[in-house]
């Protein structure tokens, strides 16, 4: 392959895209932390700032060579990039940003994906054991379908197509967010009263740090600051409104539209879009909000029915949304924008890549956090004590109150 020369204005737009999907992660933490109880916030908050740290290191050491160093088997990247030795400045291939760059950028998707993943554990996670279990997860679940897809893996040669994460960041979060909710169990209390979210503002402000974030997750993936970026923000934009304007009326319809049920509508929008957000138009991405909000909004309900404490619906938003987006895919792909044609331009090439996509990453996601989860909770426990929990987890887990 013909080495490019390194641009400036693509570098530059990658950066600040990196930037855009690291704020991405407190946002989470905001959105979050205004859901649980006054007891809980700091602890939903900081387990953002957790998850910055563990999976940052573990990227630079192995993390990043398991997942886009050369393939082993299709499965895995070898450690060739062990602490990212040999990466210097050149130009990533196919690309004109340097390697070091790419490194960053992708450096920023596995941080926000753990970060997602507190939600299966929000108000009653051991502090120890989510970090033994992030560490674990990072590698064993995501850099694998990180390979799988964008690193040479078995899927990409299949020829799946995952634009900007919605298999490898978003059914991996959510499907696991599923299986670690149903082996950490549900809270105290959860069914038999009322619980309530404390703080609504800071989850509107945390909502509208992931939306703004997002345009730098998913117009970032183009790799350059091009026509084929500012498409995927654009979509990206229409996907959520139109989500959130379903959940609008679902909600309205009901009595009254809550400000919750706005943004939740919208984050179902952006996780169903971005997988598909390089390879469709407008009218592509209104079709993908319209349905994502319906998928997403009843899978909540058919949670709530269940009386699964999947506490902050990270399954129903992020793991439904994306799996519909991969599925998605197959169906509204335009050659004139990103090279491939979906079913409704009349090629069905994308349709068993995009569906065995989709099935496999579920079953592993689950299979592989379940295990996980129990190997965790046998060593160091997942869950903090009755008393712990009743107190509240900012005291408990950091000795500290978010409000006096």
């Amino acid at each position: 392959m013909i080495e490019l020369a390194i641009d400036s204005g693509d570098t530059a737009w990658i950066l600040v895209a990196s930037a855009l999907v690291l704020i991405m992660t407190p946002g989470v933490g905001l959105f979050y932390g205004g859901m649980v109880r006054r007891k809980n916030v700091i602890t939903l908050i900081t387990l953002s700032f957790i998850s910055m740290i563990i999976v940052s290191i573990q990227w630079i050491t192995v993390g990043y060579s398991m997942a886009f160093g050369p393939d082993i088997g299709g499965i895995i990247g070898s450690l060739k990039y062990f602490f990212l030795d040999g990466i210097g400045f050149e130009a990533f291939e196919g690309t004109q940003i340097p390697h070091i760059v790419f490194i960053v950028y992708q450096m920023m998707f596995a941080i926000i994906t753990l970060a997602i993943l507190v939600s299966a554990v929000a108000e009653r996670s051991k502090l120890s054991g989510f970090i033994l279990f992030g560490l674990l997860w990072i590698t064993v679940v995501y850099c694998a379908f990180a390979h799988w897809v964008w690193g040479g893996g078995w899927l990409s040669e299949i020829g799946a197509l995952d634009f900007a994460g919605g298999m490898v960041v978003h059914i991996s979060s959510g499907f696991s967010a599923l299986a670690l909710a149903i082996v950490v169990g549900r809270r105290r209390g959860f069914g038999e009263h009322s619980i309530e979210p404390h703080n609504l503002p800071i989850t509107l402000l945390g909502a509208g740090l992931l939306w703004f974030g997002w345009f730098g997750f998913n117009g970032g993936s183009a790799l350059a600051a091009n026509g084929l970026a500012a498409n995927a923000i654009l979509v990206t934009n229409t996907s959520a409104v139109v989500a959130a304007l379903v959940w609008i009326c679902f909600t309205w319809s009901k009595g009254k539209p809550g400000s919750l049920g706005v943004v939740t509508g919208a984050l179902a929008g952006l996780a169903a879009v971005t997988p598909a957000a390089g390879f469709i138009d407008v009218k592509g991405a209104a079709a993908i909000g319209l349905i994502s909000g319906i998928l997403c909004y009843f899978a909540m309900n058919l949670r709530i029915k269940k009386g699964l404490d999947e506490t902050l619906d990270a399954w129903a938003i992020h793991g439904v949304g994306g799996a519909w987006g991969c599925l998605a895919v197959a169906i509204f792909s335009k050659e004139s924008i990103g090279g491939y044609s979906g079913l409704l331009y009349g090629s069905t090439e994308l349709l068993i890549p995009q569906v065995l996509m989709v099935v496999v990453s579920i079953v592993y996601a689950i299979a592989a956090t379940f295990v996980l989860a129990k190997i965790v909770d046998v060593l160091v426990g997942l869950r903090v004590n009755e008393e712990e929990e009743y107190v509240g987890l900012d005291i408990s887990q950091h000795g500290e109150v978010a409000y006096t």
